[in-house]
């Protein structure tokens, strides 16, 4: 139940057709893993927590330096040195008392990853390097959660949705050797813009509205303004998603009814 509060907090949410009280409490009742408090995490966590997603589990072992303020929003002059994810939680919970915040401050690894994301409905990689990405895919597959992807370089970013056992998956598309975490150019406004296009993905997963990117990789060049949508093709014999689709996979969880 939305309580008076919440009524009118998401006012203008509800009054979207196909969401409505209905759609807002699937929000509510909804468990998200944002694996990254940077760039995309920075955005995605904002408009998830703005939108009243009830329960968001951040995920970072970085702490906060001069250099992640063009572009990492949440974190401030007064932050630098501070873990991210308690930097993070603190803006995050001032901007909406309603949703409850989870920090992790570890690395995710081969080891942890299923204690992460098991239970949860929903995963965001927000990450900045492949190696954990894919570790992040596999989680996903392996605990039946739907992956939300996020990309960006300079003024490039990229995005996908990925649904166990429905969709092609992350190492379908980047198939071929991890390559070591570089630092990588980055302007703000792309994360921005990526993250929102993946928090607009979650919101629609939940509430169930809407065509998801789903076997489909959205490019965007900011230097020409132009989306481009690529289709993309399941690989039978991945290492990561193929067991799925000869044994009758499980539906991904979908009900915040």
């Amino acid at each position: 139940m939305l309580t008076p509060s919440e009524l009118e907090r998401y006012e203008r949410q509800i009054m979207i057709e196909g969401v409505g009280r209905e759609g807002q409490e699937r929000l509510k009742r909804a468990k998200v893993v944002i694996a990254g408090c940077g760039g995309l995490g920075s955005q995605v966590a904002i408009y998830l927590v703005a939108a009243g997603v009830g329960t968001v589990r951040l995920i970072d072992c970085e702490q906060v330096e001069l250099g992640n303020l063009n572009r990492q929003v949440v974190h401030w002059d007064e932050d630098i040195g501070r873990e991210k994810v308690v930097s993070a939680s603190e803006k995050l919970k001032r901007l909406n008392p309603e949703v409850e915040i989870e920090a992790i401050s570890g690395r995710i690894t081969e080891a942890n990853i299923s204690k992460f994301v098991s239970g949860w409905d929903l995963i965001v990689d927000a990450m900045d390097n492949m190696p954990t990405r894919y570790l992040l895919n596999k989680g996903a597959l392996q605990n039946n959660i739907p992956f939300f992807h996020g990309a960006v370089d300079g003024f490039e970013g990229r995005a996908m949705s990925i649904i166990p056992g429905k969709t092609a998956c992350l190492r379908c598309v980047y198939r071929g050797l991890t390559v070591p975490r570089q630092k990588f150019p980055v302007i703000g406004v792309t994360p921005a813009i990526i993250g929102c296009i993946q928090a607009t993905e979650v919101i629609k997963y939940i509430i169930g509205i809407g065509r998801l990117l789903t076997n489909k990789l959205l490019l965007y060049d900011g230097l020409n303004m132009k989306f481009t949508e690529l289709r993309v093709t399941r690989n039978p014999h991945c290492e990561d998603c193929g067991y799925l689709w000869g044994s009758g996979a499980r539906k991904a969880q979908t009900d915040f009814r």
